[in-house]
This record gives structure tokens, C-alpha cells and sequence, in this order.
């Protein structure tokens, strides 16, 4: 008996348009962005018992579209945009459009199954959203000092320094109300206790994490690394060997990482211990800090699934 093809569709999400396409009927329809779209969409596939629906992630544009799904309870997979090109490119389809992209997100979903996982809170949405305006005034600050460094008018410098006060309140008010975002919310604020009793985690730092990365706990340990981008790529062909890497992943969670990893590599004993290690063996600093960073996130993982904080035997 043949397997059913399970019928999948993929929506191409811009600012002002939904373009979707059905496999493995090939059916195509294009909806306004908005919410009687979403409910114009959501009738037209109604009929036809989606499994999922698959779609990119692109910032703004599929939140609201996201949340309307989630709510409903319809499986959906949200991808990395680089994925579907990619799978796109392999199926020998160089044509870039938005019918089209709805087509092979479509097809992707079919053929690759993506995982479908549950909507996130509005809570967590809105301290993704702190975090990042956070991460951009903390850029905006290290440019600030760069450029002052060079200034000789008096006038210029004055701004300078105005603008880095500026900065310094709005991450203390930003700060302030993820503490708030996250105190409301008791799941939340023991995850915040727990990632708080790690050395080298920060607050700033643990709240990064529960943002960012909120299946802190339900994952494991190679799946962690993974979707951080800290899992070594081998790359092996016959006998050649060449050097492992690091790519991919979510690149916020290595930059939150990476200063973390520098202090656990010389305050945490267990992870001190690793990181010498390394060097010991000839490995240049880099990839030995990168190893403590892989350590940090799988250790993090480990305590919150076992809802307990960090001791010394725990590493």
C-alpha cells in the first residue's frame, strides 16, 4: 500500500503579501498581509487538511501571521531562509519569485518534514524584541566610543558624550523592563535563577539565552550546540581530512556566548580545566574558547531540563 502524500503548504511572506502554493496539487492563491488576509487564507485551505504550513522566518512580516496559526493550533515550520535556498538551488530552480518560493517552501515542507514547534509566548516575543533593540544600542554605543576616540572639535565631542549617557539610560530602562517581562512570568524567572548561578552568566547574559533560545531544556545536548551553531561540521572526503567548523545557527546566541566564555574559562574550574586543555593540546585560542561557549550552552540546557542550579560537580 502506497504512502499518502501529504498535502503541505508553503507561504512566501512579504511586507504587504502572502503568496501560497499547495503540494502536491500545485494550487496558488495571493493574499493581502493583514488580518482579514489571514482570514481569507485560512478559509481557502481549510478544505483541504494542510499538515502543515511552512514558511521563512522574515523578521516583522510573519509575526502576525505566526501568532494568528499559532492560536488556531496549525502546525507550522518556520525555516531559515538560507535552507530553502539551498534546497531550492539542489532542485536545479535558480528562478527567484515570490510564487515560486511559495512553491519550493511548499515542497520543502512535503519532502523534508520540518519540525513543527509551538507558538511562543507573547512574553517571550516581547523580550526577543528587548533583547535585540538592546544588542543594537550596545553596537551603537561601541561605535559612539570608536568615533570619539578621533574627534578634536570640542562641539563634536560634547554630542558624543551626550549620546553615550542616551544610550547608557535607554539599555538601563530596556534592562529594567526584561527584569520586569521576566519576574511576571514564574517558568521564566527560575529559568533566570538557574542560568544566573552560572559563573561567567550575567543577568544581561541569561536573559539573552531565555530569549533567544527558549528550548533551553526540552532539547539535547547535540541539538543545543546545533542550534546555537557551536556543533563542529566535519569535513571528510576519502582519506583527506580537513579542519572542522563552526556555521550556522543562531549567531545572537555565540555573540551573547562569547564574553561568558571568556570569564568561565578563567573562574570555572570545570571549564578552566577544559579550556587549558585545549591549549595544552595545540589548539589555537579561538577554538578553545569556542568549546567552552559549546560547554556553556549544553550545560545550560542540562540545568534546566533538571530544573536545578549550576554546582562545581555538575560540569
Amino acid at each position: 500500500m502506497s504512502t499518502p502524500i501529504a498535502v503541505v503548504a508553503g507561504v512566501d511572506i512579504s511586507k504587504d503579501h502572502l503568496d501560497v502554493a499547495i503540494y502536491p496539487s500545485g494550487a496558488a492563491r495571493r493574499f493581502v498581509n493583514d488580518r482579514k488576509g489571514h482570514t481569507a487564507l485560512l478559509r481557502w485551505i481549510a478544505p483541504l487538511i494542510v499538515e502543515r504550513i511552512v514558511f521563512e522566518a522574515t523578521g516583522p512580516y510573519h509575526r502576525l501571521f505566526e501568532t494568528r496559526i499559532g492560536q488556531l493550533g496549525i502546525p507550522f515550520a518556520k525555516v531559515n531562509p538560507r535552507h530553502a535556498r539551498r534546497f531550492a538551488e539542489a532542485t536545479g530552480k535558480l528562478t527567484k519569485t515570490d510564487r515560486v518560493d511559495a512553491a519550493m517552501l511548499a515542497r520543502f515542507g512535503a519532502l523534508l518534514e520540518p519540525a513543527c514547534r509551538p507558538l511562543r509566548s507573547p512574553t517571550l516575543d516581547q523580550l526577543a524584541e528587548i533583547v535585540a533593540a538592546r544588542r543594537a544600542l550596545v553596537r551603537d554605543r561601541t561605535a559612539t566610543i570608536n568615533r570619539s576616540k578621533t574627534l578634536t572639535i570640542k562641539l563634536l565631542k560634547r554630542l558624543a558624550a551626550n549620546r553615550l549617557l542616551q544610550i547608557d539610560r535607554q539599555i538601563d530602562a530596556l534592562d529594567a523592563e526584561a527584569r520586569a517581562l521576566v519576574s511576571a512570568d514564574t517558568s521564566l524567572a527560575r529559568r533566570l535563577v538557574i542560568l544566573a548561578t552560572m559563573p561567567g552568566i550575567g543577568e544581561a547574559t541569561a536573559i539573552a539565552l531565555i530569549a533567544n533560545m527558549p528550548e533551553l531544556g526540552e532539547i539535547d545536548a547535540k541539538q543545543a550546540a546545533a542550534l546555537a551553531g557551536l556543533a563542529p561540521i566535519a569535513r571528510q572526503s576519502g582519506n583527506w581530512r580537513g579542519k572542522s567548523s563552526i556555521r550556522g545557527g543562531r549567531s545572537h546566541l555565540r555573540q551573547a556566548l562569547y564574553m561568558p566564555a571568556l570569564v568561565a574559562a578563567r573562574f570555572n574550574p570545570d571549564l578552566k580545566k577544559s579550556y587549558d586543555s585545549f591549549i595544552a593540546a595545540g589548539k589555537p585560542p579561538k577554538v578553545a574558547i569556542t568549546a567552552v561557549m559549546r560547554k556553556l550552552i549544553v550545560l545550560a540546557n542540562a540545568l534546566i531540563r533538571d530544573d536545578r542550579p549550576w554546582t562545581k560537580s555538575i560540569a
